[in-house]
């Protein structure tokens, strides 16, 4: 945890207290006031926060069932429960926050608690607001406070990280009475060291969880050539068969269809969509996981309960209307338009629609032009749902096809991927020469390939080569690769033969880079009516995902296929890649025949410039240098700041100073 930052020199509480009576009264201030207290004070004011309340959040009602029944208070709350009979009888008090700064759970007895909102639009100025805004350690003493009730306590908050991203889940605030002069407060090892432990404990969980996820995955793909998928909308898993099935687009529908389902779960009356496609429920409990739709050795073994006949509920999509339940196939209608059912467990009160049965499953019609469901099944784990695994089912002897597949059969579906695509194959259709221009790596030979059936190929990269004229007046394609390297005698060869046969099957990839001689510039004026570049993969980063899963190459035998964590494919999105597709394919290829750890892709394998993502700002060539060593450093000593300054030989502070420098 890192330090609260405040200036070296305050103005005493008296002189604070004094300004903050005149800014009240609307009167001019005194020199001397903190430029962040009184810019708080300012939108306090600005919000229509009152001082002199004494309920601070009068209007606003207790957080709701399923927000005390958050991940993140599950994990805090033995943390919490083990501190809380340490902070004795007095002012002292221990508080936990989300995100957005609703009370979870408190401790103790200030001032103006218990209350449930601590955001600057309902109490003003506080640390855990100034804590959650610049991501690190906050202290707020006394009369930097707005509010009245807050004039005689030093608050401290700490941030709440999710361990794996680094998302921020809330805060941790211990508070007592004033401190003299707004100096250290004296509980912030107990707030640091309190996130801290809250933090390794979402660590464990969401470690054994991961583990519950994968074992129902296993557990379902049991059979092989089991088209099964398993997501948590942070991990992916995916067997061969469904890889071979699924396209992006079916991939997404699956994610949010399971996101849909875990932010759904314990949401009472609130109807979930999920993921804007057809759901049937089917009130597929336990006894018929094991041999209905899900098909022997499913999850049905025994891990999700038994199950118990239920109720129905549907409404439009969206709408979260309750009526009859509705009746019919999966799918009449529209994809996104016809109603939702959803079957569980009937425990609720009348007229409260309740939380589905982690027995229930959902099917949901894929939107890749097939016609093809999958069965969703919840994965539950300590009273909570942890993922979705999903079944495909073939859709009668429907061709495995995408419909928004490109005609050439290549990974992407970004728009400027597609926009060159349809242009290099509307080009292509006529036999004339077609030049693609791009950056190395960029897929001009595996496109050029896609376009001309069975072309002779040569190399200008390997050597000198002799154009063979004969073979294309003969009507055979010829594809010449790195026509930039093209010796000058076979560039005048490719000019006369183009003078004379301008409609020869000629395709050419050129890689701009030093200025083409007069000789060169001569071809490439010639071709330029008809050429197509290619976009650099930084310019078209949506299509990451699809690629990487696509160059994953055919695993031994006996070894499960590579896949990846979400948060290992952000990172892959965000880097530049500038040797694009190749570099990515190369990166790919190493990981599928190097690993030796089980389970997706995590963030921490990949390459340290993959993984600490872009410089924000450009570095200087040193720059670059030390920034690689230091990263070299922290991913030999695990990350560990205080081991890797050591080894650097450079002052703890000094490697902060530098990490944030890199940063921008």
């Amino acid at each position: 945890m890192t330090t609260a930052e405040r200036p070296s020199v305050r103005p005493t509480l008296a002189s604070l207290r004094r300004a903050r009576e005149l800014f009240l009264l609307g009167q001019q201030l005194p020199d001397g006031v903190p430029e962040d207290v009184l810019a708080a004070w300012k939108r306090a004011r600005f919000f229509g926060v009152r001082h002199d309340v004494t309920d601070p959040a009068p209007g606003v009602p207790a957080p709701p069932l399923r927000l005390l029944e958050s991940p993140l208070l599950a994990a805090a709350r033995p943390v919490l429960e083990r501190l809380a009979p340490t902070l004795g009888t007095g002012q002292t008090s221990l508080v936990l926050t989300d995100e957005r700064l609703r009370v979870l759970w408190t401790a103790g007895f200030p001032p103006g608690h218990p209350h449930h909102d601590l955001s600057e639009q309902v109490v003003g100025h506080n640390s855990a607001a100034l804590a959650l805004h610049t991501r690190r350690r906050a202290e707020v003493h006394g009369p930097e406070h707005f509010l009245d009730l807050w004039q005689d306590v030093s608050a401290v908050s700490v941030p709440v990280r999710a361990p794996e991203t680094g998302q921020l889940l809330g805060t941790v605030t211990v508070t007592c009475g004033l401190c003299a002069e707004c100096g250290p407060h004296p509980q912030a090892p107990l707030a640091e060291a309190t996130a801290t432990a809250v933090e390794a404990e979402l660590l464990s969980r969401s470690r054994a969880a991961e583990r519950v996820l994968l074992d129902a995955y296993l557990r379902a793909a049991g059979e092989r050539g089991r088209a099964v998928a398993a997501v948590d909308g942070r991990n992916r898993l995916v067997s061969e068969a469904a890889g071979r099935l699924l396209s992006p687009e079916g991939v997404e529908a699956l994610e949010r269809a399971a996101v849909g389902v875990l932010r759904g779960w314990g949401r009472g009356a609130e109807a979930e969509t999920l993921a804007g496609a057809e759901v049937e429920v089917e009130a597929a409990f336990e006894g018929a996981l094991g041999s209905g739709a899900l098909g022997s050795g499913a999850l049905g073994s025994g891990a999700l309960g038994s199950g118990a006949s239920g109720w129905a509920a549907s409404g439009s999509m969206g709408s979260g209307s309750m009526g009859p339940a509705s009746s019919g196939p999966v799918g009449s209608g529209p994809v996104g338009s016809g109603p939702v059912a959803v079957s569980a467990s009937s425990s609720a009160r009348p007229g409260l629609v309740a939380a589905p049965a982690p027995s229930a499953s959902y099917r949901i019609r894929l939107p890749d032009g097939t016609g093809r469901t999958a069965v969703l099944t919840p994965v539950p784990h300590l009273g909570s749902v942890v993922g979705v695994v999903a079944v495909l089912e073939q859709a009668g002897h429907a061709a495995v096809t995408s419909a928004a597949r490109t005609v050439v059969g290549l990974a992407g579906r970004s728009v400027p991927w597609r926009h060159a695509v349809a242009r290099a194959v509307e080009l292509a259709g006529s036999a004339e020469p077609l030049l693609l221009v791009g950056e190395r790596g960029t897929g001009k030979t595996s496109l050029a390939r896609e376009l001309a059936a069975n072309p002779l190929t040569l190399d200008a990269a390997e050597g000198e080569l002799r154009i063979q004229a004969d073979e294309l007046v003969n009507g055979r394609p010829l594809l010449i690769r790195h026509v930039e390297r093209l010796a000058q005698p076979d560039t005048a060869t490719l000019n006369s033969l183009l003078e004379s046969h301008p409609g020869v099957p000629l395709l050419v990839t050129y890689t701009p880079g030093a200025p083409p001689g007069p000789c060169l510039q001569r071809l490439l004026d010639t071709l330029a009516a008809r050429s197509v570049t290619l976009p650099a993969l930084r310019e078209r980063p949506e299509d990451v995902r699809e690629l990487a899963t696509a160059l994953i190459p055919k695993p031994a035998p006996g070894r499960p296929p590579l896949t990846w964590t979400l948060d290992a494919l952000r990172a892959l999105e965000q880097h530049p890649w500038p040797g694009n597709v190749t570099e990515l394919a190369h990166l790919v290829r190493a990981l599928a025949e190097q690993r030796r750890a089980t389970g997706p892709v995590q963030r921490a394998e990949l390459p340290d410039p993959v993984r600490e993502g872009p410089a924000p700002r450009p570095l200087s060539p040193m720059e670059h240098a030390e920034r690689a060593a230091i990263l070299e450093a922290l991913r030999l000593h695990g990350g560990n700041k205080a081991r890797t300054a050591a080894a650097l030989g450079i002052a703890r502070a000094t490697l902060y100073r530098k990490l944030r420098g890199y940063r921008g």
